[in-house]
């Protein structure tokens, strides 16, 4: 998705990231109100799942931290004016007075390493450039490793007056508790169903927004991902080689080459989704709250005579396998490992 500036936060468009979603105005009100009236802390700590709108909440928040005139023009709601010089160098990312840790694209794991946090200590305790403050993002969170983590926790317990430390975590609780103390929590939470329902409906064409949103997990931004980028496209040929190889048709040693093409995290979630749904119409054949509802017949014929407690030591497979993907570990087979692991589910009367 590209970034985009508009003059409302109320309402932004899909592509917007620069504004916060309408069910995190609340949350908005609140940091506008510590803004204007000089009450920040030093560190902000912003969690949630995927998909919910952090990013454009830290977003919008740090834009009006280095705007030269938020809430006016066309600024609303505290938001920044988008007019101003220092809003033309947020909008191309070279404000000298926004600075980011992330993960090397380049490296193999996803871990933020403590060469990226050094750098920008020694960055942060330099005077602001242009306003009053810096403003630090790491994100994600939850990928610092330890020694990325131990270096970062010095900088929290001697902050600089004129700085404010933004880190955005989908998992705050992989975070060193001595981390989340010194910060200040803001645990967002998906919005309702129908607020949800409302907001995807006018953005998704022809497609069902109540099918996007659940196999997004009630995610509205995750739901159009599935449109932007053919995730949804590809999270058919992958349950194609799900019932394939479940139903024994299919080899899991090759099948396993096209699940990390994509993205092995969301393998691993989509994998443990459906297996999820299996478990339930075990339980229940007549289940209607399966993440995949659309595919309800077709998994019910694969959970006849599937055996519950197999299928859950599987589903805990799944569930680690998904904490290993973003470390150095081999995705080929780990893959392999798992898919084998799912056709073996078919001794279980699968």
């Amino acid at each position: 998705m590209t970034e985009a500036r508009r003059a409302t936060a109320a309402d932004p468009s899909p592509g917007d990231e620069r504004c916060p979603p309408p069910w995190l105005q609340p949350v908005w009100a609140v940091l506008t109100q510590a803004r204007v009236a000089g009450r920040l802390p030093h560190a902000l700590l912003i969690s949630g799942p995927t998909g919910i709108g952090k990013r454009r909440l830290a977003t919008a928040f740090v834009d009006a931290l280095l705007c030269s005139a938020p809430g006016s023009d066309q600024g609303v709601n505290g938001g920044a004016c988008g007019r101003c010089a220092d809003c033309h160098l947020l909008a191309v990312g070279n404000h000298p007075d926004r600075l980011a840790a992330g993960p090397d694209p380049e490296a193999k794991s996803n871990e933020i390493r403590v060469d990226a946090i050094r750098e920008l200590i020694d960055r942060e305790g330099l005077t602001p450039h242009r306003g009053r403050r810096k403003v630090v993002v790491i994100d994600p969170a939850h990928q610092l490793n330890r020694a990325a983590a131990n270096s970062l926790l010095k900088t929290l317990e001697e902050p600089a007056p004129t700085t404010l430390l933004v880190l955005i975590a989908e998992e705050p609780n992989r975070l060193p508790a001595t981390i989340r103390s010194r910060c200040q929590r803001l645990a967002l939470s998906p919005p309702s169903e129908s607020a949800a329902l409302e907001w995807l409906a006018g953005r998704v064409g022809d497609r069902d927004p109540r099918r996007l949103l659940h196999l997004a997990h009630g995610a509205p931004l995750r739901a159009l991902d599935y449109l932007a980028d053919g995730r949804l496209e590809r999270h058919e040929t992958l349950f194609e080689g799900f019932h394939g190889v479940l139903a024994g048709r299919r080899d899991p040693v090759t099948e396993a080459r096209g699940w990390i093409e994509l993205d092995p995290a969301l393998s691993c979630e989509w994998l443990a989704g459906w297996v999820s749904d299996l478990l339930r119409l075990t339980a229940d054949p007549a289940c209607d709250c399966l993440i995949d509802l659309e595919r309800h017949a077709v998994l019910k014929g694969l959970a006849q005579g599937l055996e519950p407690a197999p299928a859950h030591r599987y589903l805990q497979r799944v569930f680690e396998a998904r904490g290993q993907v973003d470390s150095t570990i081999n995705k080929q087979l780990l893959f392999e490992s798992l898919l084998i692991g799912l056709a073996g589910l078919r001794g279980s009367g699968a």
